[in-house]
C-alpha cells in the first residue's frame, strides 16, 4: 500500500530559555519551514495556553503548510516541547533536529516516524 505521508514527532527533554520567548518560537519556525523544504501558508499562530497549570504552561505553535501543517508546544516549568510535522511530502526528521538544536539546545530528543496511509 502506498503512503500518504509523513509525520515526524519530536519529545525534546530539558531546552533552553528560548520556549519561553515567544520572538524566539517565530523565528524558529520561520527558519525551519524552508529547512526542511516546506512552504508556509500564512503567518504561524503562536499563543501562551495552560496559564491555570504551571506544570502544562507554555507557548503552542501552529504553522500551516502547503502540504500539511506543523504543530508544537513548549512547556515552561520544565523546558520540554513537542514537535509534529506532518506532511504529504517527505520531512528530512535530521534537518529539522538541527533547527531544533540550534534554537532550543535540548538535552534529549526522542524521534518517533509514521508512516501515514489509509
Amino acid at each position: 500500500m502506498e503512503a500518504w505521508g509523513s509525520h515526524v514527532a519530536l519529545d525534546c527533554a530539558g531546552g533552553n530559555d528560548n520556549i519561553k520567548d515567544r520572538q524566539q518560537v517565530y523565528d524558529f519556525v520561520k527558519e525551519l519551514v524552508p529547512a526542511i523544504d516546506m512552504k508556509a501558508f500564512g503567518e504561524p499562530i503562536i499563543e501562551h495556553f495552560a496559564a491555570h497549570a504551571e506544570d502544562k504552561a507554555g507557548f503552542s505553535l501552529v504553522q500551516l503548510i502547503e502540504t500539511s501543517c506543523i504543530t508544537a508546544h513548549f512547556v515552561n516549568s520544565n523546558g520540554d516541547f513537542y514537535l509534529d510535522i506532518f506532511s504529504c511530502k517527505h520531512v528530512d526528521a535530521n534537518v529539522a533536529i538541527e533547527v531544533v538544536k540550534k534554537y532550543f539546545a535540548p538535552k534529549s530528543i526522542k524521534q518517533h516516524y509514521l508512516v501515514r496511509q489509509a
